[in-house]
């Protein structure tokens, strides 16, 4: 897939303009965002990444849009079960409703950052080492396991990095808005806004670690893969106040992100095998195992997705 400057351009361009207009709005608008307001700026993105796949169906092929929305799907839903911790984050901090649309959009761009760092490098190493593939399989499969076991969630938000800034930052009880830092008398000292950035933080370095093995599994075009975690990445401010109370009506979410990682994994290591240059495995040479289409790729992540989320919406239906 041959990918120009200029496409490259527009789409930082786009991620950039994204964020400010995002920076603008909560500039003039404070306190909690609309449910209205949220549902027509999540509507807004999602028709801008299905647009960028019709675009690329058109102008790349029909393979490379279907690796697009495999990974976009697939990146969105692990974002909307990545929800669930921010809710811990913001429950914990005892975040006032008020100041949680700051912390949000600071992990989001943290999110960006690392998300854009294991991109570059997880391309590099899959150009250089196709024995790569096996790790990430492997790591694809042990990550199912734990989260079909539900052991992915940890409800304590005092991490390592929190736990280090508060024992060697000075630190304040009191909220100060948005800011990290304020002077109190002659030292300055940091906000719980501070801390729950931290947490914020930790917690998306850990979800990248997972999600990008999982969309490299499904294309190897780091455009895409690129594309796919920014638009699924749109929009997670404003669902984290449509889904709040609806998360934990999601009882088999993770069951049903494990079986898709699990299912990818395997993916992962047929390629493994396919491109295979170990000498240790089949003397050095590929293996000849079957490839799984894309488009058989994306029809099981999506059935998936339905079955568990009308599964978890059956099973808690007298909760509401």
């Amino acid at each position: 897939m041959f990918v120009s400057l200029l496409e490259w351009i527009v789409t930082l361009g786009v991620t950039i303009a994204v964020l400010l207009f995002d920076i603008a709005m909560m500039a003039r608008r404070s306190g909690e965002p609309t449910m209205r307001s949220c549902a027509i700026a999540l509507s807004a993105y999602v028709g801008l990444a299905v647009c960028f796949g019709i675009w690329t169906w058109y102008f790349h092929g029909q393979r490379f849009a279907l690796e697009f929305f495999a990974g976009w799907i697939t990146e969105y839903s692990l974002s909307i079960d990545n929800l669930f911790v921010f809710v811990i984050i913001m429950t914990s901090f005892n975040v006032p409703r008020a100041y949680q649309r700051q912390a949000l959009l600071a992990g989001l761009v943290i999110a960006l950052i690392f998300r854009g760092i294991f991109i570059a490098l997880g391309a590099a190493a899959i150009q250089r080492f196709s024995w790569v593939f096996y790790l990430f399989g492997a790591f694809l499969v042990y990550t199912a396991i734990r989260l079909a076991r539900g052991t992915e969630h940890d409800a304590n938000a005092e991490n390592a990095a929190v736990r280090f800034a508060r024992g060697h930052l000075n630190a304040t009880g009191s909220w100060h808005g948005a800011r990290l830092y304020v002077k109190e008398g002659a030292r300055w000292s940091m906000t719980p806004m501070f801390l729950v950035v931290v947490a914020l933080g930790v917690a998306d370095l850990i979800f990248a670690l997972d999600s990008i093995p999982a969309i490299f599994g499904l294309t190897r075009e780091a455009y895409l893969v690129f594309a796919a975690n920014v638009f699924a990445l749109m929009g997670m401010r404003q669902l984290y106040f449509l889904l709040a109370n609806l998360l934990q009506r999601l009882v088999y979410l993770s069951k049903g992100l494990g079986a898709i990682l699990l299912f990818i994994g395997i993916k992962l290591i047929l390629q493994a095998l396919r491109d295979n240059d170990l000498p240790f495995i089949n003397g050095g040479k590929p293996v000849d195992v079957p490839e799984v289409p894309t488009l058989f790729t994306l029809a099981f992540i999506v059935v998936t997705l339905a079955i568990t989320a009308a599964a978890s919406l059956y099973s808690t239906r007298d909760a509401v």
